[in-house]
């Protein structure tokens, strides 16, 4: 993935970093990219890995093989050493273990390790200083989950772990917007100086365009969306259900995974990445 994220930076431009959690979504990804002929990220994480990881990663293989576009597969917020390991011994091309919510020697420790198995392997690992929560936390009882990323610390972890990207918090939430989100730019300015890596914005679901451009300018390299791909898939299912059509699963499913790939087409676009393969 970081050689991705360092074609993306030099040229202006975000890598999009797509849910996926089977060989329908991982195929309809992989389709749209072929035909904008755009990068990829095959995203999962612990709320989507369903197969084990071996299954998943032989699968993405499998069929990144029939396409002719740059693609890695990355586990996005793996909560637990043991998830990263597994994810490694299967091939993924990207690992994240987000510790962003413990003290920062842990965080740092943690990652430091990740990166020295990784690395040998040649691959990727992002980490998170600060932390990216979600609009239902933010708004609850859970408001102190997430933290405004400090650029000393982002420095500071950059340098104690080696990770290739950096997950920041400037105001972007994991989840459907409530109210238009309050990005703190010249914090995220003051972050890509600090960190030197690629920027991974967490929580693309709802971002103005305008928004995701700037974001783009000031150094984010990739785009993480999840929500959005999921609520697609959802409202095509319930729609049949709901206008009382015959839920013919696999006829239903198509038409739910069409919808997914309009998203999936949407956000290629919008970051940019549309002909940059």
């Amino acid at each position: 993935m970081a050689s991705l994220l360092r074609d993306a930076l030099a040229r202006g431009y975000a890598v999009p970093s797509l849910c996926i959690w089977n060989a329908e979504t991982i195929e309809t990804v992989l389709r749209v990219a072929e035909r904008c002929r755009a990068p990829v990220i095959l995203m999962t994480g612990p709320g989507e890995l369903l197969l084990s990881y071996a299954a998943l990663a032989d699968t993405a293989r499998a069929l990144a093989r029939r396409h002719s576009v740059p693609a890695a597969l990355h586990l996005d917020h793996g909560n637990s050493m043991e998830a990263v390991e597994g994810c490694l011994a299967a091939g993924f091309t990207s690992v994240m273990l987000d510790y962003s919510n413990k003290p920062f020697d842990e965080n740092a420790a943690a990652l430091r390790r990740v990166v020295e198995l990784a690395r040998p392997r040649g691959v990727t690992v992002e980490g998170e200083i600060g932390a990216v929560g979600r609009v239902d936390e933010v708004t609850g009882e859970g408001k102190g989950r997430t933290t405004l990323s400090d650029p000393d610390e982002a420095r500071a972890y950059v340098a104690a772990t080696g990770v290739d990207c950096l997950a920041v918090s400037f105001g972007n939430l994991h989840g459907h917007y409530r109210e238009a989100p309050k990005f703190d730019f010249p914090l995220l300015a003051r972050l890509r100086e600090a960190a030197g890596v690629p920027l991974v914005l967490h929580g693309g679901t709802g971002t103005p365009p305008e928004a995701l451009a700037r974001a783009i300018a000031l150094g984010v390299a990739k785009v993480n969306v999840a929500s959005e791909l999921n609520r697609a898939l959802r409202e095509a299912l319930m729609g049949r259900w709901a206008a009382g059509q015959k839920l013919w699963v696999p006829s239903a499913l198509h038409e739910g995974m069409e919808a997914f790939a309009a998203v999936a087409e949407k956000w290629l676009r919008l970051t940019g990445a549309c002909g940059k393969a």
